[in-house]
């Protein structure tokens, strides 16, 4: 084990911020259900909590450790974009762009802990190869909200853009009930669907309102603050960020090809799929530059972190013909960026904070594999075909084991 992973992980057992006593969580149940529950989620980082860290991190860290603000959200709480280090390789990462989906706020907090406060010579290594840029919390109101949306209407859209008076709702608007939420009074818009290759794009009033497998329209101030932090890199290094990692959740009851067990992160490349970058379609502008390659070698450093530190990874599913151009990841690898995807097992509705713990150093061992392998140039050596011999995630409802339980 590579001594940053080892410190990170020894990071990793450290409390971030100082919580009230948690609640008391009813036991698991038995068999695993994606049906889902009312349970406490208070052991995880809110937005009050989140800005007070960062101000410690400032301080401790003795300006290593930069914050400013990428943007607004809606109901006014700030988008934080936070970096440390100097390198020449831009590692960005980003969490809760679904607001149920909380892990990934606190790998990224302790990360920028141990990058701005350890004075060891692998920290030092790191800040002077790599410029770790992250965006903690992207849709703050969707995460105190403790829901998958933002909160954000369609005549609060139309109002942002005249443009769009009298067109349908985009196809991403959620005015329904999803994942135990009641969006009906309180509608939002799924954000990772909101992104658009073109960054410089303008919403249309004849884009409305999509698809799946057409770009989005950066209408939701969450993805604009993402696309500001990007173009904002991309200005100043005078090229794109090397690396965007974007770190969710999935369904609770997957398990790892092969071994019968629940897993802990699934892992994946942008899905756009290869005949479209064919001479004619419609991502053949963007061939030249796409980074499928890339991505994959540094989806496998991220498997490999994870396995290594005793945790269990495998390959996001990913059929052939998925197309999701909106996505923040495969918006940006069609500008050049290596992107991968963490999904994390099991959201706050399903698992609430059972295993938070273990679940927040599976992922950090992922990351920090990564910033190890781009910091040297290992990554560049990894053979990206050998993706797909990771083990796949199958679905997987059974019988919770003792160690699961317990966990």
């Amino acid at each position: 084990m590579s001594r940053v992973l080892t410190a990170l992980l020894g990071l990793a057992l450290l409390p971030v911020v100082t919580t009230p006593a948690a609640q008391a969580a009813p036991p698991p149940p038995a068999v695993c259900s994606d049906e889902p529950r009312d349970l406490p989620i208070d052991e995880f980082t809110d937005y009050r909590e989140l800005v007070r860290e960062l101000g410690r991190l400032e301080r401790a860290s003795k300006g290593r450790v930069s914050v400013k603000t990428a943007g607004t959200s809606t109901r006014g709480r700030l988008i934080h974009q936070v970096s440390v280090g100097t390198g020449p390789k831009v590692f960005l990462v980003s969490s809760e762009i679904h607001g149920n989906e909380k892990t990934g706020t606190d790998a990224i907090l302790r990360i920028l802990d141990y990058l701005g406060t350890s004075e060891s010579r692998e920290a030092q290594r790191l800040r002077r190869t790599i410029t770790f840029v992250a965006v903690p919390k992207l849709n703050p109101d969707g995460a105190e909200l403790d829901r998958r949306g933002n909160d954000l209407s369609w005549p609060e859209v139309q109002r942002t853009f005249p443009q769009l008076a009298g067109r349908p709702p985009a196809w991403n608007y959620l005015d329904t009930e999803l994942q135990g939420d009641d969006y009906r009074t309180r509608p939002g818009f799924d954000v990772n669907r909101d992104f658009n290759p073109e960054l410089g794009y303008l919403p249309r009033a004849e884009d409305f309102p999509g698809a799946p497998d057409q770009p989005g329209w950066f209408i939701t101030p969450e993805a604009r603050a993402l696309r500001s932090v990007y173009v904002g890199l991309t200005a100043q290094r005078g090229k794109v960020p090397d690396v965007y990692v974007d770190l969710h959740h999935q369904g609770a009851c997957v398990k790892q090809e092969g071994s019968n067990r629940f897993l802990d992160v699934g892992i994946d490349y942008p899905p756009l799929p290869d005949k479209f970058f064919e001479p004619g379609q419609k991502y053949a502008k963007y061939r030249d530059v796409y980074t499928k390659d890339a991505s994959r070698q540094l989806a496998i450093s991220g498997f490999n972190g994870i396995r290594d530190a005793g945790y269990l990874g495998a390959r996001y599913p990913h059929d052939a013909a998925r197309d999701l151009p909106g996505q923040a990841r495969c918006s940006f690898a069609l500008n050049g960026t290596g992107t991968v995807l963490f999904e994390v097992r099991g959201q706050t509705q399903t698992l609430g904070q059972w295993h938070r713990e273990h679940f927040t150093r599976a992922v950090i061992a992922g990351l920090a594999n990564m910033l190890r392998d781009v910091s040297s140039g290992a990554v560049t050596k990894i053979d990206p075909e050998s993706f797909d011999g990771l083990p796949a995630t199958i679905e997987g409802f059974g019988t919770l084991g003792e160690a699961e339980i317990l966990e």
